[in-house]
């Protein structure tokens, strides 16, 4: 779940925790997307020096729903090679509930911003995705994060290659050997439902692959309004469910617990 600080959501952090207790959750993690050195991706993320009233904020929340509810203070932080040592740096200042890795970029395009959206016809689809989850493979590989957010982002504006594609595949399959050989989690993300794409991060046959490889899942609505707030999660669970996965990852102060899934 998102602030305003990074420029493309709505709503404060107390927002968000109403929301989450109003649909009845008991735990929610605030993780807004982190600051990134040289003004990389500046107009999509908080600035370095809005990174302590945030945490202020989440922190000031937390304790007054604490008997609501339990919130946990996080980071959506890029992968991106070069920047590695400034991310470290900043996941290492702070006592973290969990940190989110996620790869937006492809070398200095954006694939995901429908301001390039055109750069699209000057690749190769394979290539994209190829290099995309070599990204994500790396970014498991990295040791940073604890969760892979949205793991086949690529396919946001429904630009697909052939599903029998033996260089794709075997990047997919090579990504998700590095993510269960790190023992960080995947994460199951709704918010592909509410793009052009109109289907859950990650794919069913990801799913079932990663379900295949026992590597645990966490459940993200990626919110940038609090009407967002647990959106899509009865489709989110119920597709683990369908592959025999019945728990999902929570982190406190990055250590990980599972939790039967449970429904209302």
């Amino acid at each position: 779940m998102h602030t305003p600080r990074c420029n493309h959501a709505t709503g404060d952090v107390a927002d968000y925790a109403n929301a989450a207790i109003a649909a009845g959750l008991s735990e929610i993690g605030m993780s807004d997307h982190s600051p990134m050195p040289d003004d990389f991706d500046k107009p999509w993320r908080m600035d370095r020096t809005e990174l302590p009233e945030y945490l202020q904020e989440v922190e000031q929340v937390r304790d007054i729903v604490k008997d609501q509810l339990d919130l946990r203070v996080g980071l959506e932080a890029d992968f991106h090679p070069g920047t590695q040592a400034y991310v470290a740096e900043m996941i290492a200042s702070y006592a973290w509930d969990y940190v989110i890795g996620s790869v937006h970029y492809i070398g200095d395009w954006g694939f995901d911003n429908p301001d390039t959206i055109q750069i699209w016809d000057t690749w190769k689809i394979e290539d994209a995705y190829c290099a995309y989850f070599k990204l994500v493979e790396q970014s498991a590989q990295s040791g940073m994060f604890d969760i892979i957010g949205h793991p086949d982002l690529i396919k946001k504006f429904g630009h697909r290659p052939p599903a029998d594609s033996v260089p794709v595949n075997q990047a997919i399959e090579s990504m998700l050997q590095a993510v269960k050989q790190a023992d960080v989690v995947l994460e199951i993300s709704s918010a592909g439902l509410r793009k052009p794409v109109a289907e859950i991060y990650p794919h069913t046959r990801i799913v079932q692959r990663a379900a295949e490889l026992a590597i645990p899942f966490s459940y993200g609505s990626d919110a940038h309004s609090p009407n967002e707030v647990g959106h899509g999660m009865k489709e989110c669970l119920s597709m683990l469910e369908s592959f025999s996965i019945h728990e999902i990852a929570s982190f406190k102060q990055r250590q990980r617990t599972m939790i039967a899934i449970q429904h209302a």
